[in-house]
């Protein structure tokens, strides 16, 4: 049976977040892909999900000065400089946040101890394990993430709809074990690929790869069982990001159909990803209502067995 879009998409409040509206920037974007199927939706995290709070310098700053650790506003705003540096360091000591050679914690560790050490705050092993812990726990915390409005809308549409999601994200799993559940989205997804479980990170093609084997699983909602002689393709999944280079080109090239978002009004980036092929919605209530205009088919038609 071919399944639709409806046109309207509420939030738990009930209240209606959109309702047939027009998306006038992306009106003359052409048709990118030839299949109109669509059984499972992959999203990236950060900037797609979830949104990042506050100011790394004042996590940052707040967790040293708590344990006692003197930092000056000068020095505090040398914080996400130092921080970028050392994350590219670390990343490059040891990829996909250690994989299988450390725990993502003791990554975060020694990413965290060089952000304080490129700006020259000078701590004892005792103040340093204070100071990461602090940091470490703000990140786990509501003090760091909040859930863009229409992102568990968007995934009960999805539910709805017979589409399984779930994450693909260059990050560690602890988004998976704590942070998604802590937000209340992980109950409204199916499976979680993570770069730190799987040792390559986006736009690598084996992590959307390994994307695919794990929602395969999923097709049926876990209410029925799929037929053995079903397999997802890869352009039945649609990847959802907003990095053109992680979620565009490398959603693309392992045949993935993928947009962007473009949450935060960048309008001359969003008119690069543009020129450069990629289509760029302002948010998931925009994707949704696309897939609908498209007339795309959702979900599964006759895979799904009643399992005995």
């Amino acid at each position: 049976m071919l399944r639709r879009t409806c046109f309207s998409l509420t939030c738990n409040g009930g209240k209606i977040l959109y309702q047939n509206r027009h998306i006038s920037s992306n009106e003359n974007i052409k048709k990118a892909f030839k299949s109109k199927r669509i059984r499972a939706i992959s999203c990236d995290v950060t900037g797609t999900l979830v949104s990042f709070l506050g100011r790394i310098e004042d996590h940052y700053g707040d967790a040293a000065r708590t344990c006692g650790v003197e930092i000056s506003q000068e020095t505090k705003l040398l914080i996400p400089q130092s921080f970028n540096k050392a994350y590219k360091e670390t990343s490059v000591s040891h990829p996909c946040f250690g994989n299988s050679c450390i725990s993502s914690k003791e990554w975060w560790r020694r990413c965290v101890k060089r952000s304080f050490e490129l700006v020259g705050t000078s701590m004892n092993e005792q103040e340093e394990e204070r100071v990461f812990q602090r940091v470490y726990s703000t990140f786990g915390s509501h003090a760091a993430y909040g859930v863009f409005d229409d992102a568990t809308p968007f995934l009960k549409w999805c539910k709805r709809h017979g589409i399984t999601c779930g994450v693909l994200s260059n990050a560690d799993e602890r988004y998976g074990d704590s942070i998604l559940p802590m937000l209340g989205l992980s109950d409204h997804m199916q499976f979680f690929t993570f770069s730190k479980n799987v040792g390559v990170e986006k736009p690598g093609k084996d992590i959307f790869d390994t994307a695919i084997q794990d929602a395969q699983p999923w097709l049926c909602l876990g209410n029925n069982r799929i037929r053995s002689d079903v397999q997802l393709l890869p352009e039945e999944v649609l990847h959802i990001g907003n990095d053109y280079q992680k979620d565009y080109v490398g959603a693309t090239n392992a045949g993935f159909r993928s947009v962007l978002l473009d949450r935060y009004d960048e309008k001359e980036v969003a008119e690069g990803w543009r020129k450069g092929g990629a289509l760029v919605f302002k948010d998931l209530i925009d994707v949704a209502e696309w897939l609908g205009r498209e007339q795309y088919e959702l979900g599964p038609r006759d895979e799904c067995e009643i399992g005995t």
